[in-house]
């Protein structure tokens, strides 16, 4: 196995085990608000922690849930609750795998169907299930070389 295909395979391993947090809602108030109330803790208590006022940890807070908020600031915050912070990808597709597979079938079926109207135009006309065996073999072989162009 090649080291492109080792790290591919060793990066997707990784991803799976985030793939049951795909579900998993992030609370209406931002995670650092729902972690600290659960916990019974007062913005003061936090900003203690922190070395800021309460005024920054209703603004980390605020910032978190709008989205904007930095992972140094979510990694500091996650440190003062005693806790650590997590974040990966997770494919939309399921996997890497999946992912990949998809986007090649994608390019293999405008490669092919170009081709194929062009042939069409010519009067050499292919039929469906040649043209179909035609884009899973190019599918194929896009994904064993998975050229920069998988990713146009």
């Amino acid at each position: 196995m090649g080291q492109k295909a080792l790290q591919f395979k060793q990066l997707s391993n990784k991803m799976l085990a985030f793939a049951s947090l795909q579900k998993v809602a992030v609370p209406p108030t931002g995670w650092l608000k729902a972690v600290r109330l659960a916990l019974g803790m007062s913005s003061q208590q936090v900003a203690n922690k922190l070395s800021v006022t309460r005024q920054g940890v209703q603004d980390m807070e605020r910032r978190e849930k709008e989205g904007a908020i930095t992972i140094k600031a979510l990694r500091e915050v996650a440190n003062a609750l005693d806790m650590q912070l997590v974040y990966g990808f997770v494919p939309k597709d399921g996997s890497l795998d999946a992912l990949v597979d998809r986007k090649a079938k994608e390019l293999a079926k405008q490669i092919v169907l170009r081709t194929s109207n062009t042939m069409k135009l010519e009067d050499q006309e292919n039929s469906q299930e040649r043209i179909k065996k035609a884009i899973e073999e190019r599918a194929s072989a896009i994904k064993s070389e998975m050229p920069k162009a998988l990713w146009n």
